[in-house]
């Protein structure tokens, strides 16, 4: 709905005053008194009495989001974050306060929400579409593209009670990924399912903001908070702590967290400090399996020169199916030419399941310029070696490219999205996207003076 001339736009979310209060009732008969009970007392003319207890998973909370803003409502389990989403998608009516959305909205709220489970995943489309306000033959012109995105086979026919929690996320994903909604409300949806459709997923939420779509979305993942959003709103207890800067808040919220970890640890720190001991092992921070090449991968390019095999190998150029965090690997990306490239270059990006970008290079960069031209029919072979960082436990994957030009101007000829996958399946890194080879940890006790000290 666009705004009058001469007049400020009108904002995608307002949220004013809103709060929440459920009837907690300790026994099923308490529901039946209160039902009955107090109606009854007030014709007697008693003091109407109550059978239940308050619980507000919302307080006064308020604020506006604008068009085109990506916000994400970041805080502890229970803190009302779902519960919010709820009020701003509808399905919840506030006990106090009120909502204003501009716009179609869609939503992915908690998993399975919208869908009938004795349905098909078909007929769940056309059901959903409804609800989100299409016509049967808008959705039948977007059914293709809608089965295409979750990519779940011959189950689009099948009762959507026997899908997995990834495929029920992968067939509401796709369907409010083309409502042509102008806002987007997402509850955790990245937390469940594979490593290619949650980068699917963040591949649509981006073009979705560069449209200029109002996204709104919870996580608990800082990374993707701060990769994501300009803002974030901090819910505790139902009552709104924090509204910023994505890493200004994220960074608050998580430090409130470390400190109360600090604080109850404290004891046994001070303890360890007294007795002047402390021990630090040094272990293998990182264990990963590497996947095969996939050579149907997603991909795009004007097809002048195709990628046709990636591998992590050891420093004898031997494939690897296992590497540890720490180990020297050199990635080794083979294409084949198919009509003349005046200055071809290759290079990958290296990210997380999220589809952020942990590192890359590409052979214009560590060349330090272009490479002569190729002849179609020739094949190419880039390879970098490094040493493989330390990562939490989780999938990541390489994204290969080949293009003729110059790091800066150049022409696509072959991008593979997720041509390789590596799994850390153990892991020592307890915080951050990617740890460091630590060769030693000390911990130095002594006097004030600076006497006596010993080291471990």
């Amino acid at each position: 709905m666009s705004s009058e001339a001469g007049h400020a736009p009108v904002p995608a979310i307002v949220v004013d005053g809103v709060a929440k209060c459920y009837q907690i009732y300790a026994r099923p008969q308490d529901r039946l008194r209160q039902a009955t009970l107090p109606r009854l007392r007030r014709l007697l003319g008693l003091a109407p009495a109550h059978y239940f207890r308050e619980f507000w998973a919302l307080r006064e909370v308020g604020f506006r989001i604008e068009r085109g803003e990506t916000v994400a409502i970041i805080g502890k389990n229970g803190s009302g974050k779902s519960t919010l989403l709820q009020v701003i998608c509808g399905t919840l009516t506030p006990t106090a306060g009120q909502v204003r959305v501009d716009g179609r909205v869609a939503a992915l709220l908690e998993l399975g929400s919208g869908f009938n489970p004795e349905f098909t995943g078909r007929e769940n489309v056309y059901l959903n579409g409804s609800v989100l306000g299409l016509t049967r033959r808008q959705v039948d012109e977007r059914f293709a593209a809608i089965e295409a995105f979750a990519d779940i086979g011959d189950f689009i026919d099948q009762p959507v009670k026997t899908y997995s929690s990834g495929m029920y996320v992968r067939l509401a994903f796709a369907v409010i990924a083309n409502v042509d909604a102008d806002v987007l409300v997402v509850d955790e949806a990245l937390a469940v399912g594979d490593v290619f459709f949650a980068q699917k997923c963040m591949r649509f939420l981006r073009t979705f903001q560069e449209a200029g779509g109002t996204l709104v979305f919870v996580s608990h993942s800082s990374a993707a908070v701060v990769n994501l959003c300009r803002r974030a709103i901090w819910l505790e207890q139902g009552r709104v702590v924090m509204d910023g800067p994505a890493k200004d808040v994220s960074e608050a919220y998580h430090a409130k967290s470390y400190g109360l970890a600090v604080a109850a640890g404290a004891a046994d720190a001070a303890a360890s400090q007294e007795a002047g001991e402390a021990e630090a092992e040094i272990t293998d921070a990182s264990t990963m399996r590497v996947f095969r090449f996939n050579p149907q991968a997603a991909a795009f390019g004007d097809g002048r020169a195709r990628i046709t095999s990636v591998r992590l190998a050891g420093p004898d150029g031997r494939p690897l199916a296992r590497v540890e965090g720490g180990e020297q690997v050199r990635l080794q990306v083979d294409a084949e030419v198919r009509s003349d490239l005046d200055s071809p270059v290759i290079g990958f990006l290296f990210k997380d399941r999220l589809g952020q970008h942990l590192f890359g290079t590409n052979t214009y960069l560590q060349g330090a310029g272009p490479r002569p031209p190729v002849r179609a029919g020739q094949v190419l072979r880039a390879e970098f070696a490094f040493r493989m960082p330390w990562l939490p436990v989780g999938k990541y994957s390489f994204d290969v490219a080949l293009a003729d030009g110059t790091h800066a101007e150049h022409v696509q000829n072959d991008w593979v999205f997720d041509g390789l996958v590596i799994e850390s399946i153990s892991s020592t890194v307890s915080a951050g996207l990617v740890g460091l080879p630590y060769h030693s940890v000390t911990l130095v006790s002594g006097d004030a003076d600076g006497s006596d000290a010993r080291s471990t």
